[in-house]
């Protein structure tokens, strides 16, 4: 029978069911994913949830990254607000307060096999439509942005993913690059107030994330700090290609085909 470690016991004290290895697998997903979200401002749920659901299970792998984005990510809020159309991101949040505790519900309830396989397809899906360069070039109407808020709430509840639909939409329009990063900072520290509630109430949001938390959350903040001083300096083009084969990657990865590969 082999010996174990000191760094074992303390993981099977504290965090029972959970190696060393699948810790670690997913601080390097975490980080991965700090890097993609921090260059771009969003993506890094479309990378981190599918990898990390491999080690961890879907719910527990969406309940880490709202609380380790959300924490990370909080220091972006006051100057989101001050930048931000805040009177078309309250428009949208009409819509996520609809769809955020709905996508939560059908985290919790449905089975992990099946949830994974179907973010491994929604990500797959959401791919496709960010690499097409599709966006919305109508003006923004109240009914369309609260149905584009709901559709990105589900995604957000189901699994930490509201980015693209809301990118497409607000991306293509007359709004200055700089207002949509912000509108994109405020809904979604406003979005993750909600799935916080939903999740709570679900019981995804749990002692054991926080705890998986604390190890994962460094991973993240070293990928958003080097992704945010990569922004500007390397090539857009090049960078958004390598994220595409990151996101298809963890897409595969995420699969219940490939079971056994980090376990």
């Amino acid at each position: 029978m082999p010996s174990s470690t000191p760094i074992a016991d303390m993981f099977s004290l504290w965090l029972p069911g959970h190696s060393p290895g699948e810790l670690a697998f997913v601080f390097s997903a975490a980080m991965i994913a700090g890097l993609a979200r921090g260059f771009s401002g969003f993506g890094g749920a479309l990378i981190f949830v599918p990898l990390a659901g491999t080690a961890i299970g879907p719910k527990l792998a969406a309940a880490l990254l709202l609380v380790i984005d959300g924490v990370m990510t909080l220091g972006m809020v006051p100057d989101g607000w001050r930048r931000a159309n805040r009177r078309e991101v309250f428009t949208m949040m009409m819509g996520a307060v609809v769809g955020v505790p709905v996508g939560a519900a059908a985290l919790a309830l449905l089975p992990s096999v099946t949830l994974r396989w179907i973010i491994s397809v929604v990500v797959l899906c959401l791919l496709v439509f960010l690499i097409s360069g599709w966006r919305y070039h109508g003006r923004p109407k109240a009914p369309l942005t609260i149905g584009v808020g709901a559709l990105a709430g589900l995604f957000g509840g189901a699994a930490q993913m509201s980015g693209p639909p809301i990118v497409a939409y607000w991306l293509g329009g007359a709004t200055a690059p700089g207002v949509v990063r912000a509108n994109l900072v405020l809904y979604f520290a406003l979005a993750s107030v909600i799935s916080s509630v939903s999740y709570l109430i679900g019981g995804i949001l749990t002692f054991e994330v926080l705890l998986i938390a604390l190890i994962a959350g460094p991973g993240y903040g070293i990928g958003l700090y080097a992704g945010s001083r990569l922004f500007g300096r390397a090539s857009e083009v090049t960078f958004r290609r390598i994220c595409f084969c990151l996101i298809a990657s963890a897409a595969l990865i995420g699969l219940p085909l490939f079971d056994g590969m980090i376990r």
